[in-house]
């Protein structure tokens, strides 16, 4: 499967990843995570449901707060 993940072409041996699936292969460990999926935003309560296939634009941004 080909998917752009953050702007940049990824490729992966699997035909379709969870979000939560993806997060672990990418080793993405930050708390406050905003995914896209095409430009649809997934909510924490759906990242073991929605899947991402290929040819799918894949943004994960993470939040930064302080003061």
């Amino acid at each position: 499967m080909n998917i752009i993940l953050n702007n940049r072409p990824e490729s992966f041996k699997a035909d379709k990843l969870t979000v939560n699936e993806l997060l672990k292969v990418k080793n993405f460990t930050f708390r406050m995570l905003v995914i896209k999926i095409n430009g649809n935003l997934i909510k924490k309560t759906e990242y073991d449901t929605s899947t991402i296939s290929d040819g799918d634009k894949v943004m994960v941004m993470h939040l930064v707060s302080g003061g």
